[in-house]
């Protein structure tokens, strides 16, 4: 565990500084109920097994702490990814969220759902209610994204344009319905949806960039990848980079800060090995974000 000091802020604030940028967007961060957030822990904690490797939870803070530590960092704006992982627990979830954007103003209002009776319901009220980002575990959620459930909900968020941070790849284990294919059966049911694929569809790479080129909506965020974490398990292949490239004004910086098992830094560091210019990198941790949600 990590306490904030200077060593640690001082990279970060030497990174954003050194584009030019008033400070980080970060599209992918936690915060949640203590008692969800507790149980997410203990699954890192445990996970070493199911992965191969060590989970370490950097900021393992409380919420004061945590909330102290990001902004200290210089991110100006990030969300709290809440997701459900049964029935009856997302309408709880985007309530308990609600709160903490009005608490929490540099916090993009998060909110999100699962296929069951009355979706349809408590993300129109999560919409009407001001949320303007939605997150979808597809992985710890079990679920098929196509579920007819759901599918209401795709065309009520296509229509809103409110992005949705889906954890669709097959990392960092994969489950029933992760992987390229359910996302493209949906995509092709609701081209308008914007997706923001969280990290970078790890580890299909190629073929989550592939839908990005696809379909405009499409977009990919950076969480976890690229990193020497990552890369040790989950390489980022290097014949892609050019692809990366191109699609750089749809590639969104995000940490999936607390849980991670190095410091913050090292995820912005990370971006600077991929051979993109300063205008790619400024628009990464910045100005794709502030685009997408009107920043």
């Amino acid at each position: 565990m990590i306490r904030m000091t200077d060593a640690d802020a001082v990279p970060v604030h030497r990174f954003w500084q050194g584009l030019g940028l008033p400070g980080i967007i970060d599209v992918h961060t936690h915060f949640m109920p203590k008692n969800v957030l507790d149980k997410v822990w203990a699954y890192f904690d445990a996970v070493e097994p199911l992965v191969g490797l060590e989970w370490p939870i950097t900021y393992r803070q409380d919420e004061a702490e945590r909330l102290a530590t990001i902004r200290e960092f210089g991110v100006r704006a990030f969300t709290s990814m809440v997701y459900p992982h049964k029935p009856g627990m997302a309408a709880w979830l985007n309530e308990w969220a609600a709160g903490f954007a009005a608490r929490t103003p540099d916090c993009l209002h998060t909110a999100t759902f699962f296929p069951e009776p009355g979706v349809e319901e408590y993300v129109r009220a999560a919409l009407d209610g001001g949320a303007r980002v939605f997150k979808s575990h597809v992985q710890v959620g079990a679920y098929d994204p196509g579920d007819a459930l759901l599918d209401p909900v795709w065309g009520t968020l296509a229509d809103a344009g409110t992005p949705i941070v889906i954890h669709c790849g097959s990392g960092p284990a994969p489950g029933k319905h992760t992987g390229p294919e359910p996302v493209a059966r949906l995509l092709a049911r609701h081209p308008r949806l914007r997706l923001v694929i969280a990290h970078m569809g790890l580890p299909e790479y190629a073929d989550f960039l592939g839908l990005a080129e696809r379909y405009e909506g499409v977009h990919l965020d950076t969480t976890m990848a690229f990193t020497d974490f990552s890369e040790s398990h989950w390489p980022f292949p290097p014949e892609e980079r050019g692809r990366l490239g191109a699609l750089g004004d749809r590639v969104l910086f995000g940490s999936d800060f607390p849980n991670i098992p190095y410091g913050y830094g090292h995820a912005l560091e990370a971006l600077t090995r991929l051979d993109q210019d300063d205008a790619w990198l400024r628009g990464v941790c910045h100005g794709n974000a502030a685009r997408l949600f009107g920043l």
